[in-house]
């Protein structure tokens, strides 16, 4: 059974799909695991450790060549895939909502995706879950570059030559990415605040020392899955006007808010920004799908011309390659080690788990996914 990792080839992105760690592990299943040359380097993994490890190196057709799995961050081209056994499995991120035409093509050329962001919210696939593990990151890293850009301290200081007031932070959305983000802005010093339209989260918030913000004309907007669901016109309305009376105040704005299949919703509008003072800071960890912000200008880092700084990079994990890379590879050794027998190191999908039944795109040359609609 080979297993490959290829370099990823998406711009900005510096993962890695396994470490020196988790290839140590697939090896003790009973797996071959052969690496494109310089696939970790951008996660601080040289290609000696992996040798060390028990990889074997390669280019990318030589480690691609006859190999039963590929393990990816991002969905690769179908030319990165040419070589692989037909009907290998590919599994990684595969991003598929808006990509249907590029999931329908690895389907025609024979490979078997499997989309790991699309691991159901049980337990037992609570260790393979790479949304939680790379939004953890995310959260805290939105912190951290929005201390670095803020001109001020984060936390109360009391001084001979007087009293610097702590930093107020206003973390929108409270899933994985927004706790993480509250619980690094307290750890910092600041004054934290939080909403979310489900009204659950609000205990979570607490918990975490941060006061929790919810419009009483909101119903509560739990989904599936642990996310929102979409907000009626009138939540939207009623969300805004709390939005806009709170967020004058704050120094700044953690925006994590995302709906699984469908944009960013619009969160902070430009009237909003508008109403910030200068040196404030706004983190949009949701603008590779869009964005929660209202913006003229897509760059990654936007100042407006009341002195409002925007940051709003695509890729929040791949700034913490290391650490990124180290989870999202456990998540991924995780899952595969359901499919290994320990005792005979056979290695066998059973396409009855529900783990399995999630996460595959295509199979034996089809789109298979019930949410996964390809033009024929």
């Amino acid at each position: 059974m080979k297993i490959a990792i290829v370099r990823e080839r998406a711009d900005g992105e510096t993962r890695v799909a396994a470490t020196p760690e988790t290839v140590t592990k697939l090896i003790g299943l009973g797996a071959t695991v052969s690496i494109e040359r310089g696939a970790g380097e951008t996660a601080r993994f040289p290609d000696a450790e992996y040798e060390k490890a028990g990889a074997a190196l390669g280019s990318a057709a030589e480690v691609v060549k006859d190999a039963d799995i590929v393990l990816t961050v991002r969905r690769p081209a179908v030319e990165t895939l040419i070589g692989a056994k037909p009907g290998a499995l590919v599994i990684g991120g595969m991003d598929p909502y808006g990509n249907e035409g590029e999931i329908g093509a690895l389907g025609r050329a024979g490979f078997t995706t499997v989309a790991m962001e699309f691991m159901p919210r049980i337990t037992r696939a609570q260790v393979m879950d790479i949304l939680s593990s790379q939004a953890n990151l995310a959260g805290y890293q939105a912190v951290l570059e929005a201390a670095n850009a803020f001109d001020r301290a984060m936390p109360m200081m009391m001084t001979a030559a007087g009293t610097v007031r702590p930093a107020k932070v206003f973390v929108m959305g409270a899933g994985v990415a927004g706790l993480q983000a509250i619980a690094t802005a307290k750890r910092l010093g600041a004054v934290v605040s939080a909403t979310d339209v489900r009204a659950a989260a609000g205990e979570q918030v607490e918990s975490l020392g941060a006061k929790f913000i919810m419009t009483d004309a909101l119903k509560d907007a739990s989904g599936s899955g642990g996310y929102a669901r979409e907000l009626t016109d009138a939540e939207k309305a009623a969300q805004a006007e709390l939005t806009a009376a709170h967020i004058s105040k704050q120094d700044i704005v953690i925006t994590t808010a995302l709906i699984p299949g469908r944009p960013a919703p619009r969160l902070v509008t430009a009237a909003m920004v508008e109403s910030m003072q200068p040196g404030s800071i706004i983190v949009d960890i949701a603008a590779e799908r869009g964005g929660n912000v209202e913006v003229s200008n897509p760059s990654d880092i936007v100042t407006t011309p009341n002195g409002v700084t925007i940051i709003r990079h695509k890729n929040w994990p791949a700034r913490l390659a290391t650490s990124a890379s180290s989870l999202y590879a456990r998540n991924l050794f995780a899952f595969l080690e359901t499919m290994f027998d320990k005792k005979t190191k056979a290695f066998a999908v059973n396409w009855d788990d529900e783990l399995v039944k999630a996460t595959v795109l295509t199979k034996d040359g089809a789109v298979v996914h019930p949410n996964i609609k390809v033009a024929a």
